[in-house]
């Protein structure tokens, strides 16, 4: 559904970036090693439409909650993201940890939850 909804956005013009959420943590640690972190931030923010598959799969470390917190910052009000997910999100607490728990705030508070029954 997701990816659908990505497709169709696309279709209308819009900027969409999908990734899964390895791979994207995985992008994230190449950028840091290589000093354009912030460049890769840069290049999300301005996207109409941030993707975001398996989260939750792996428990984040601190550099990654930190990481998702930024992106989801710059996303926060400004534009779309999609979350998809296996864990109910009453678990994305304990995924993202204690430290970055304004992530669910950005997450929770002003979005639409769509559940498989």
């Amino acid at each position: 559904m997701a990816s659908a909804l990505g497709h169709q956005a696309c279709a209308q013009g819009y900027k969409v970036a999908y990734f899964a959420n390895g791979l994207l943590l995985l992008k994230t640690k190449i950028a840091r090693i290589e000093g354009t972190i912030f460049k890769f931030f840069q290049s999300i923010s301005k996207t109409d439409l941030l993707i975001l598959d398996d989260f939750g799969l792996t428990h984040l470390e601190q550099q990654q909650q930190m990481e998702l917190m930024e992106m989801i910052e710059d996303h926060h009000s400004k534009a779309s993201t999609i979350i998809v997910s296996q864990l109910p999100v009453a678990n994305w607490y304990d995924v993202i940890g204690e430290e970055t728990i304004a992530i669910m705030d950005r997450l929770v508070h002003t979005s639409y939850k769509v559940e498989e029954w």
